[in-house]
């Protein structure tokens, strides 16, 4: 079965392009625009892997990135930070298993990034 990925932005020119680049490389895609959404979302789909906008409205991508570690089905879920800041690596060091892809970002070494994180853990699908 294919790979689940969730992709969070609150860009929704960004959540296209990450949206269209995962399914050409065979995902199962679904989306949110702020953080509370990407939560709920997590915890219904059990994705094998979630791409994270660090800045949203609600819950910030570090906050989304600790309550998904905090769930026992989703605590070893590889996680992407999408971010163009780079003060805020002390609240990520905090997370194990959470890689960063500065924006602007390549979308095709993105999707491969997750698909190393995705293969390496084994797939739930």
């Amino acid at each position: 079965m294919s790979p689940r990925v969730l992709l969070v932005d609150d860009d929704p020119v960004i959540l296209r392009v990450l949206e269209v680049n995962f399914r050409l490389d065979g995902f199962e895609v679904s989306t949110a625009t702020h953080g509370n959404e990407a939560l709920a979302r997590a915890l219904e789909l059990r994705p094998d892997a979630v791409v994270l906008d660090v800045m949203m409205p609600g819950l910030d991508g570090y906050e989304v990135a600790t309550r998904i570690r905090e769930d026992a089905a989703l605590s070893s879920t590889p996680l992407v930070f999408l971010t163009a800041r780079t003060l805020d690596d002390d609240r990520a060091a905090g997370l194990e298993g959470v890689d960063r892809m500065p924006k602007p970002f390549d979308p095709i070494a993105l999707v491969q990034l997750v698909r190393s994180r995705v293969d390496g853990a084994g797939a739930s699908g």
